[in-house]
């Protein structure tokens, strides 16, 4: 058995912020300074790969202009990988904003990456036909 090599914790001020849509949950760590974003350990590009995917999770730094001035730490749980990349983008906002909401708070309002996306899955309802709206057949004669 080889011995494990311990990663030194960087003791570097950080603010946290959680993003949220359908039951994902994006718990992010902003630092300031150049440095990659990982999502659950891994690279982001490689986490969520694909242009659209790179497109979307860039929202926040390009809308307040800050790319490359900033890096995070994500860990993301729940729901599929669509769900987390919007809890991503809205995490990463959220922590832009709480870093300095004077100069970000409006532009980040004016994207609409403040704002929680409500849209969630309805709950099926008891005596309808396994979904949530489906209606039984009714018998004609």
């Amino acid at each position: 058995m080889g011995k494990k090599s311990k990663v030194k914790s960087q003791k570097s001020k950080f603010v946290f912020a959680i993003g949220r849509r359908k039951t994902a949950t994006a718990k992010v760590r902003l630092f300031s300074g150049k440095g990659e974003i990982l999502v659950n350990g891994k690279p982001i590009g490689d986490y969520f790969s694909g242009e659209v995917a790179k497109i979307a999770y860039l929202k926040p730094f390009q809308a307040t202009d800050t790319l490359g001035k900033y890096y995070a730490t994500i860990k993301t749980e729940g729901s599929g990988k669509e769900g987390q990349l919007e809890a991503v983008i809205h995490g990463l906002a959220r922590a832009l904003d709480k870093e300095n909401s004077k100069l970000y708070h409006s532009v980040l309002k004016k994207s609409k990456l403040l704002t929680r996306d409500p849209r969630a899955k309805e709950r099926r309802k008891v005596g309808l036909a396994g979904k949530a709206r489906k209606k039984k057949q009714s018998p004609k004669r």
